[in-house]
């Protein structure tokens, strides 16, 4: 069993669709999910760790959205989704809010010139739904050489099923999977 270490200069915390409707649509633990959420971004907060958030969002009219997209053509039909953050887990002062238009957190955005401008190498991942922007963000940034570790506590997915398989069985070819104890514990 190897020791986890987590550099708080060299990584940034991602906290991924943690929107309100999302929150309360698709969490089925959430009081628990927001609590262990709430202290690891204490913890990285309080080590200078930078703290990104993710959100999808669209221009008013929907601009982004292909009627080809099957995800998100349900969206917009719908009228679009709320992009405000829960207020539990909410950004402070000018942590960077970083609005995608598809489900992973890289494709079309700045987040990598964000993480690059500030030395990051390494990711730390809390995200809603676990097959979603986690699974697509976690593939993106492995293809892009960063050091990958999921917290699977502070992840959720509608289906428990899917979410066991992805942490337990796919995520841990590219990444460390560890739950929010063992990386507070890593951060002293």
């Amino acid at each position: 069993m190897s020791i986890l270490s987590v550099d708080p200069a060299k990584s940034a915390l991602l906290v991924m669709d943690f929107q309100v409707p999302i929150v309360e649509n698709y969490v089925p633990d959430k009081e628990q999910l927001l609590s262990r959420t709430e202290a690891v971004l204490e913890r990285a907060r309080a080590t200078g760790m930078p703290v990104i958030y993710v959100v999808v969002g669209f221009r008013p009219g929907f601009p982004e959205i292909s009627p080809r997209n099957q995800t998100f053509s349900g969206l917009k039909a719908r009228g679009g989704i709320d992009s405000t953050i829960h207020p539990r887990v909410a950004p402070r002062g000018e942590e960077a809010v970083v609005t995608k238009h598809r489900v992973g957190a890289f494709f079309g955005t700045d987040l990598d010139m964000l993480l690059r401008a500030h030395d990051v190498d390494t990711l730390v991942f809390v995200g809603i739904a676990t097959s979603g922007v986690v699974l697509s963000t976690l593939r993106h940034a492995s293809d892009a050489d960063y050091r990958l570790m999921v917290l699977r506590d502070c992840c959720s997915d509608p289906d428990q099923e899917v979410h066991a398989c992805l942490m337990d069985k796919v995520f841990p070819r590219q990444a460390t999977v560890t739950d929010s104890k063992d990386f507070l514990t890593a951060l002293g």
